[in-house]
């Protein structure tokens, strides 16, 4: 209950106002974003590569309704991407993507525009010598993207993509993209869904992560295992071990600020870890998620909100 609420104020222009007008906020916010920057970013990923994990470094924004904004997105992307370049992390750090950040729903051109500065944004991934993950958002977005990937990987074969466990569709989709090549980030889904397409209890959705999972780790792809649960990672690692895959084969990723213990524990016993790490001013949405995820986030945040 509590988490639908927050999923909903993630959408309430009164809800917005209130959290980010509250001065404690920013405290929190620093915990699960790594600022508002590039050089923020740039910074934060130097110094989870140095310490042995790896990293996908977000540009927040969503839902964007303005084509000189869109542009403006991928803008940033291309100018932290060079800023990547120069760190020579390679792989060890590349960038997600939310496509309607990029375009995807500016309306009937959307679909084009997206699709036109995310190639930018791979080419220039590319140069930087490394490559792109899709971010997954609502139901309504996922067909889109998914024909939208099918395009990049024409000329980018090793654009990933985000796949929701909670969506009923999920376990089809995973079916057609555990393929020779294929990068897929498996979640459990952050957004608030309709009991006609998605999972509502949490035993279902993490079920159909199994499930998920057992089809990822099955097919030729490599599979991304986004998780923070011990028991969902055990599985995978049971997974890996009868479909004989080696740790280079998957990875797991996390996100910043969420459990930075696990991180580097799996890192240090020789998995590749993967840390999520947003960045921007736009951070509202990305927040409110956070928050809806985990009760321990909304304790912490409600503490901040008491202490001196």
């Amino acid at each position: 209950m509590l988490g639908s609420l927050l999923l909903a104020g993630a959408h309430s222009r009164l809800v917005r106002r209130a959290v980010t007008g509250l001065p404690p906020t920013r405290r929190v916010v620093e915990r699960f974003v790594a600022g508002e920057d590039t050089a923020s970013a740039v910074a934060a990923a130097r110094r989870l590569t140095g310490a042995g994990l790896t990293v996908t470094i977000d540009h927040l924004g969503e839902e964007t309704r303005d084509a000189d904004a869109a542009a403006q997105a991928a803008k940033a992307y291309i100018t932290l991407l060079d800023a990547l370049a120069g760190l020579h992390t390679g792989p060890r750090a590349e960038v997600s993507v939310k496509l309607s950040a990029v375009g995807q729903a500016l309306g009937r051109d959307g679909d084009a525009v997206a699709l036109a500065h995310t190639r930018e944004i791979c080419a220039a991934a590319r140069a930087a010598g490394t490559t792109v993950t899709l971010d997954m958002e609502d139901h309504t977005t996922v067909d889109s993207t998914l024909a939208i990937l099918r395009e990049l990987r024409a000329d980018f074969p090793s654009t990933g993509v985000a796949v929701q466990s909670y969506l009923f569709r999920s376990e089809a989709d995973c079916r057609d993209l555990a393929v020779e090549g294929s990068r897929v980030r498996l979640v459990k889904g952050a957004y608030a869904e309709p009991a006609s397409v998605a999972h509502q209890k949490k035993v279902d959705v993490d079920r159909a992560y199994v499930r998920c999972l057992r089809i990822l780790m099955a097919g030729k792809g490599y599979p991304m295992v986004a998780t923070h649960d011990d028991r969902l990672i055990a599985i995978a690692d049971t997974f890996a071990t009868r479909y004989h895959r080696g740790q280079g084969e998957y990875e797991y990723q996390m996100l910043y600020g969420i459990r930075a213990d696990r991180q580097e524990s799996l890192a240090g016993a020789g998995h590749t870890v993967r840390v999520y790490v947003p960045y921007g001013d736009d951070w509202y949405g990305y927040f409110m998620r956070r928050l809806a995820e985990r009760p321990a986030n909304v304790t912490f945040f409600l503490r901040s909100l008491t202490s001196k």
